[in-house]
């Protein structure tokens, strides 16, 4: 087992290592740092993926506490459609956002009507970022929320509390370890996100130019760049899952 799961540990750790060599080994890889391209997709990704986050919140967690608390008529179609684009290839669901509010989709004309346009704008980066990442968040939100004794939240009623004020102090700290994870899980996938945004909000420079696609527009002519690029990711990526993980484990062994 210990060999097998070396093995393993070293196949994931190898490529990135790989990836950090070559691109501190470049002589210019700092000079790219700097590069406007850089700066302007890492500035992009930073925005549309906090926003990506605040609405999963607001949306996901009624959605997910909903799930988690309650049987209805339709549950499990609910329940199938929130997971569904966890599942589904980034390329059909950039097509599918296509059809829906491209101009010629089936809310395009209505949204022409007050001069909306979605596709190949930062707010259509923003769509194409909820809809593939918050199910992430919901599922994860959801998971945490089942995990809280009902007899908990009827203790608090009984004692006067509201029921927001149940949700409020009883169930999102109690869920807080799940929540946080779910949230991380959202950005992570938001800010990986490639094939959606390609499709539905296109590959605009300062505009809908995020970092995945600006790796790939740079390796096509300048290899140092979609290294540094790359490598930024890789950085805040470890980043934002170590200190997860220190929230996560804080709140667990608060709670």
């Amino acid at each position: 087992m210990v060999a097998i799961t070396s093995l393993f540990v070293l196949f994931l750790l190898l490529p990135l290592v790989a990836l950090i060599w070559r691109a501190i080994d470049r002589a210019s890889f700092w000079r790219y740092l700097d590069d406007r391209m850089v700066i302007e997709a890492l500035k992009l990704s930073f925005t549309t993926t906090l926003i990506t986050l605040m609405i999963a919140f607001v949306v996901g967690t009624p959605a997910a506490y909903l799930l988690s608390r309650w049987k209805f008529r339709g549950y499990r179609i609910v329940e199938t459609l929130i997971d569904l684009p966890i599942v589904l290839p980034p390329v059909v669901a950039g097509v599918a956002l296509l059809m829906a509010f491209g101009r010629r989709g089936l809310l395009g004309s209505e949204l022409d009507a007050f001069g909306i346009s979605l596709p190949f704008t930062t707010l259509g980066v923003v769509i194409a970022q909820v809809f593939v990442a918050a199910p992430f968040y919901v599922r994860s939100a959801r998971a945490g929320f089942a995990t809280i004794p009902r007899d908990v939240e009827d203790a608090a009623q009984v004692d006067g509390a509201t029921s927001w004020q149940v949700l409020r102090n009883v169930s999102l700290p109690a869920a807080l370890p799940a929540i946080t994870a779910g949230a991380v899980l959202c950005w992570s996938r938001a800010l990986s996100e490639f094939g959606a945004t390609l499709l539905f909000a296109g590959n605009l420079e300062g505009k809908t130019q995020t970092m995945p696609l600006a790796i790939m527009t740079a390796f096509e002519s300048n290899l140092g760049s979609a290294l540094a690029i790359a490598v930024i990711l890789l950085l805040i990526s470890s980043l934002i899952l170590f200190v997860s993980r220190l929230v996560m484990s804080d709140a667990e062994g608060f709670w």
